[in-house]
């Protein structure tokens, strides 16, 4: 695994709203707020993603779901409790730095995947 280059890793992590919100603040003065239900429906867990990209599934369901915890793992990455049990992906300070600054397409994708499945949120 890499390293992850400084201005991946945010300088503030917190949780807002009863844990429907996390925070992330860079360095470069970059803050993001990345929605619970986004970062549950976009885990990077192979329960969802499947193993070597075959055998992944589309997360639903997921609409008032919030982070309970988020514990730091080594230096390069977070994992994140939600409230619905869930706790095995690691969000790579990679990851979560590409989910902040994708989110309005990521999201957009995810939608039209849920439509396109008869899924709801």
């Amino acid at each position: 695994m890499r390293q992850p280059v400084s201005d991946e890793i945010p300088i503030e992590v917190r949780l807002a709203d009863a844990g429907a919100t996390l925070h992330l603040v860079y360095a470069q003065g970059e803050a993001f707020a990345l929605p619970a239900e986004f970062l549950r429906v976009l885990t990077p867990s192979a329960e969802a993603r499947g193993h070597n990209g075959q055998g992944g599934h589309t997360v639903s369901g997921k609409a008032k779901v919030r982070v309970t915890g988020v514990d730091p793992v080594g230096n390069y990455a977070l994992r994140l409790t939600f409230d619905d049990g869930h706790h095995t992906g690691l969000y790579t300070w990679e990851y979560l730095r590409e989910l902040s600054l994708d989110q309005t397409a990521k999201w957009l994708a995810y939608l039209e995947e849920l439509a396109a499945q008869g899924l709801s949120r």
